[in-house]
């Protein structure tokens, strides 16, 4: 097994800043709603549900490879808060990323056994720390939310932490599956984020039932964002879903593609309940 670094501080406040300042190079116009429901967020005027003390679990939409990146800056600005994600096993293997997945303190997931990185995030939830999740287990080629797993809000349920539902919108069209970098794409590119309001669950939730509402919470998500993005796309455009007239694969041809990934290895098949 390849050397590995402790996880510092030092190098994850390294890696927020290097992300602030490519957000300031690229002039990057991040649109957020919903702030009031991050942790360490100033109360708003009127009635409002605050986030309760302690951990929580961040279920965060997955169209881009950058929707991590966003999320850790809005809530770095607005409670210097460090969050930390559940990483795939392939990634920290990665000869580059690796050492800085570690470094940063994420939490891997084995190829097999999850059961350490299931545990080790729970007790970090029950010492306040904040984890983010894709539940969708990988990126959306039809940008629109996709089945979800059930470890949000498990985790979220033996842990007694709130879930945070978070949309973001827009980050695909600067890095997404099948599309590389683009600068004309990325300068002042305008990206949409939807805080929703902390989900709490009984220990004795129905984790199929409250996956199931959390993936239409996500899409209601999304669809806000959707509608209070500021470009409006072409006839055909690629980054839209198919049933706004994209040209994005819909969701059934987003499944069969996902089952050939999982055939062919590119992808983990979904566990048997």
């Amino acid at each position: 097994m390849p050397w590995r670094p402790p996880s510092s501080d030092r190098f994850y406040r390294l890696i927020v800043r290097t992300g602030l300042f490519l957000r300031w190079a690229l002039q990057l116009d991040i649109r957020a709603e919903g702030l009031e429901h991050l942790p360490g967020a100033p109360p708003p005027a009127g009635p409002s549900r605050q986030v309760p003390p302690g951990g929580a679990v961040f279920a965060v939409t997955h169209f881009s490879y950058l929707d991590f990146a966003v999320l850790e800056l809005l809530l770095w600005n607005r409670s210097r808060a460090q969050l930390r994600f559940l990483v795939h096993q392939g990634a920290a293997d990665h000869w580059l990323a690796g050492p800085a997945i570690s470094a940063s303190g994420q939490v891997v997931v084995g190829y097999n056994d999850r059961s350490d990185a299931y545990g080790t995030a729970v007790a970090k939830l029950r010492a306040g720390e904040y984890l983010a999740v894709f539940p969708e287990a990988g990126v959306s080629r039809s940008f629109t939310v996709r089945e979800c797993r059930t470890g949000a809000v498990r985790m979220a349920a033996e842990a007694g932490v709130p879930v945070i539902p978070v949309a973001v919108w827009g980050a695909h069209r600067i890095l997404t599956r099948g599309h590389g970098f683009s600068l004309r794409r990325s300068w002042q590119a305008p990206i949409q984020v939807r805080v929703g309001v902390p989900i709490v669950y009984p220990p004795d939730v129905d984790v199929d039932a409250a996956t199931k509402k959390l993936r239409t919470t996500l899409q209601t998500g999304i669809d806000r964002c959707i509608a209070a993005f500021p470009l409006q796309p072409g006839p055909g455009a690629w980054w839209m879903p198919a049933h706004l007239g994209g040209s994005a694969p819909t969701d059934a041809e987003r499944q069969l593609l996902d089952a050939a990934d999982a055939a062919a290895g590119r992808r983990r098949a979904p566990r048997p309940k």
